[in-house]
């Protein structure tokens, strides 16, 4: 629940939470994390002293369901001439640390991130004749922050947030969004830490599924050519009618030779996900997969995961490519989030009870796997075949229901268990496949049979893909996602 009043005194406080000594005693009528950032938007909105502001009327550490305590919306002239119109810029206040007694965030010192390390921005398009910002920004800022404070996955510059729904709920293509840095606010050192500030850019389905093939950043360079679709300052336009492919269809070839230059930079998503052991005898429950304790299903160790995790960062990587983030999963308010470098840094599930000791875990060669995706999930496939493992990268889809994760590798990728004379291999819920004897090269239709020995059941809502699809899907260039 919030309410939109005047910005002002930032509202009620709460006594000092126990933890870490914090720094010393502010004003309590203006903490000091809130001080600094208000400091910013005065540098760009001399004239606006006391903007609109959306605020929680209770706040999230006096147990309110809305993270950000405020939202600040204010009115930007932009620069006809630089073809930046004039917009409403709304920034929130929350995800950094603004109070530093430990009430939300862990005051951990003043030289790394303020609590998260960033705060939101968005810029909407002013209609003709609107006096007042649309509030709904405001709750689309909170859904993303619910996400944030939930799984404790950070967004960074270049990520993608598949949203699945027009942003402001009408009848727009606008569904999704990248998230890039706000071109005017420029990063605060507060007594907390430093704090950025990472602007939601709104963007078409087809829009979205480019950055997933090939990447964010360019994307957002794209975006930015073309006036209509956000121009140098990236501002969303909800009544936009077309995606920048039809408005510029060179465009689609800058993509296509990216993909096929570059591949794609998404190394892992969250997903609807599974596989079983084909090879092993339905009665035989010794070591498999789904290993219990009790009546509690099994759940990676902190040594196992701890494991993975450095073996994903140090050997599942080549050429210096981006390290693969663990991958936690959490999905809010349709929100799938394609990139989740973790605060928690882990690949543990709160789903799961059931911790088996490190030692008692050990890698197994398996004949044959079942791989089980849903529709979103399976439609990043021509993603992971093209822009990741004919690059000689690695592809996670990690499970949103459990500890479980299907992580593929192309030949030569070094540091995985699964191998060319063993290209299936799991450590327990760890599921790797050797896509041999693919490697950084052109996939060829010969190929097929091997396509369809990596996804010997591939199913999409369960329904198993037939190799006739898959040749059609090769000859199509894996360009086509949806109907994958």
């Amino acid at each position: 629940m919030a309410e939109l009043r005047p910005s002002g005194a930032p509202g009620p406080t709460a006594p000092p939470a126990p933890g870490p000594t914090a720094p010393p005693a502010f004003a309590s009528l203006f903490p000091p994390g809130l001080h600094a950032i208000y400091g910013e938007c005065r540098r760009l909105y001399p004239d606006q002293p006391n903007p609109l502001q959306v605020t929680a009327i209770v706040k999230y550490w006096l147990g309110g369901p809305d993270p950000l305590d405020y939202v600040s919306m204010y009115r930007n002239v932009g620069s006809p001439s630089a073809n930046i119109p004039e917009h409403w810029h709304y920034i929130s206040f929350g995800l950094s640390d603004l109070y530093g007694d430990n009430r939300v965030h862990e005051f951990t010192g003043t030289d790394g991130p303020s609590g998260f390390g960033f705060e939101l921005t968005f810029r909407l398009k002013r209609e003709t004749g609107e006096s007042a910002p649309p509030t709904w920004p405001a709750e689309l800022m909170q859904g993303l922050a619910r996400y944030v404070f939930q799984s404790e996955n950070t967004f960074c510059s270049g990520d993608h947030v598949s949203w699945h729904s027009p942003l402001d709920n009408s009848e727009s293509r606008i569904q999704h969004m990248l998230l890039t840095e706000d071109p005017q606010m420029q990063p605060v050192q507060t007594p907390f830490g430093v704090v950025t500030f990472l602007q939601i850019v709104g963007v078409c389905t087809e829009e979205l599924h480019a950055a997933q093939q090939w990447n964010g950043q360019g994307i957002l360079e794209l975006l930015r050519t073309v006036p209509v679709a956000g121009g140098p300052w990236l501002i969303t336009d909800m009544r936009r009618g077309e995606t920048i492919f039809e408005i510029d269809p060179h465009l689609q070839e800058r993509v296509d030779k990216g993909i096929e230059t570059d591949g794609s930079n998404l190394s892992g998503v969250s997903a609807k996900c599974a596989w079983d052991d084909l090879s092993r005898p339905p009665e035989d429950d010794e070591d498999s997969r789904s290993i219990c304790v009790g009546a509690q299903p099994r759940r990676l160790s902190g040594k196992d995961t701890e494991q993975i995790r450095e073996t994903l960062r140090r050997g599942l990587e080549i050429n210096s490519k981006p390290v693969l983030p663990p991958i936690n999963p959490q999905r809010q308010n349709g929100l799938t989030h394609d990139r989740a470098p973790s605060r928690k840094d882990s690949l543990e599930s709160d789903g799961s009870t059931a911790i088996i000791p490190h030692e008692l875990i050990r890698t197994r060669q398996l004949e044959s796997v079942h791989l089980k995706f849903n529709q979103e999930s399976g439609a990043l496939i021509p993603l992971c075949l093209r822009g990741r493992l004919l690059h000689g990268r690695h592809f996670t889809y990690k499970s949103i229901t459990g500890d479980m994760a299907i992580t593929f590798v192309s030949t030569g990728v070094e540091g995985a268990f699964a191998t060319e004379e063993h290209p299936y291999a799991a450590h327990g819920p760890w599921l790797q496949s050797q896509a041999a004897p693919w490697g950084p090269r052109e996939l060829q239709e010969s190929q097929v049979p091997e396509l369809h020995r990596l996804f010997p059941q591939l199913h999409h809502n369960g329904v198993s893909v037939p190799r006739e699809s898959i040749q059609k899907l090769l000859r199509r260039g894996c360009l086509s996602p949806v109907s994958c």
